[in-house]
């Protein structure tokens, strides 16, 4: 009885074993194909190192490497204007990218000529609009503008400038006479003649570029003689030339783009604490929030958009050094026209219609 019932268990671990050996393998789950990673090229008409506009794009892009894994390309193009086309089509013909990100005024044609010759890459414009009308082909489709309220940023400068200023007199020297540095110049001019300064005590003057230090110092040290205490520098690296003339003289300056006290107060303190604030025109937040929005697919190619303080493209550095030299009455009135701002309460003049 033992033996015929060994024998059929026996019998059942046999047959359990063929079947299995006979059963068709599991099939394994298709691998998942992998992400590749968003190429970027970041296209500079000048070079790094100015403390300001192309330092700040520059971060902005940066944030946004480190953050969504891009890889990321910068490509500076000199201080030669006769490069930078040039630049801009090898860059567009050669390069392995998905987005193309350039700025300023000078290269808006330059991409509107370009864009169209590659319909299934993305480029992003800052601090200027393509022309979208007057595109050839596609019309720049695949252009995402990105502009800011320099006006309103500016505004909250002269504002800051009148309340500060000793003598009554403040200036402005501009990196050229053109329409958006002018656009920061009328709301400087109005933040400071709604607080007691008026126009004719606003020295301006321009440099005629952006990489000429020497230059910017002559003009400051001209206006600290003639009485200004405090000048808004809106002219990327000729600002550095501004510092140096606001430190000699012993007066103040205010700086542009980025905050320029907290970039500078590392490498040069004594030069830093003239900076008593600046007026952030935050290209590196909109090409961060604009990479973010192409990963998101909520990027508005075809069009251009424009940030002002309430949507966080321009400001006033409110840091540490600010925090220390303003009085208590001086903030409450920034805060007092920031929110005025927001709500819409007031209009400040542009040169754009």
């Amino acid at each position: 009885m033992k033996s015929k019932l060994l024998y059929l268990i026996s019998l059942v671990v046999i047959i359990s074993v063929v079947l299995a050996a006979c059963a068709p393998a599991a099939t394994p789950a298709p691998a998942e194909p992998e992400k590749k990673a968003l190429k970027v090229v970041n296209l500079i008409n000048g070079v790094l190192g100015d403390k300001s506009f192309f330092d700040s794009a520059n971060r902005g892009v940066t944030k946004a490497k480190e953050e969504f894994g891009l890889e990321v390309k910068t490509i500076e193009a000199g201080i030669d204007p006769a490069k930078w086309q040039p630049a801009l089509e090898d860059a567009a013909a050669n390069e392995e990218y998905d987005i193309l990100i350039c700025g300023t005024y000078q290269m808006s044609e330059f991409l509107a000529m370009v864009a169209p010759k590659y319909p299934d890459k993305k480029f992003i414009i800052y601090d200027v609009s393509v022309p979208y009308d007057t595109c050839e082909g596609n019309k720049c489709a695949n252009v995402y503008s990105v502009l800011y309220k320099q006006n309103e940023g500016s505004y909250l400068a002269g504002v800051y400038a009148a309340l500060m200023s000793k003598t009554g007199i403040i200036g402005s020297v501009g990196g050229q006479d053109i329409p958006v540095i002018n656009d920061f110049i009328v709301g400087y001019k109005q933040g400071a003649r709604e607080n007691g300064i008026p126009d004719d005590k606003v020295l301006v003057q321009y440099a005629g570029g952006w990489n000429d230090p020497a230059k910017g110092k002559e003009i400051a040290l001209a206006m600290y003689q003639q009485g200004a205490d405090i000048v808004f520098q809106v002219a990327g690296g000729t600002g550095v030339g501004i510092f140096q003339a606001a430190q000699e003289a012993g007066k103040w300056a205010i700086g542009v783009d980025s905050d320029q006290y907290t970039i500078i107060k590392d490498t040069d303190p004594e030069q830093a604490k003239v900076i008593i604030t600046s007026m952030m025109k935050n290209v590196d937040n909109s090409l961060y929030r604009a990479l973010k929005l192409h990963i998101e697919g909520k990027l508005p190619y075809g069009q251009a958009e424009a940030l002002g303080v309430k949507e966080g493209g321009v400001g006033l550095a409110k840091n540490d050094y600010y925090n220390q030299i303003t009085p208590a009455d001086v903030k409450a009135k920034i805060d007092e026209a920031e929110k005025a701002l927001l709500e819409g309460k007031v209009t400040v003049d542009t040169v754009f219609k």
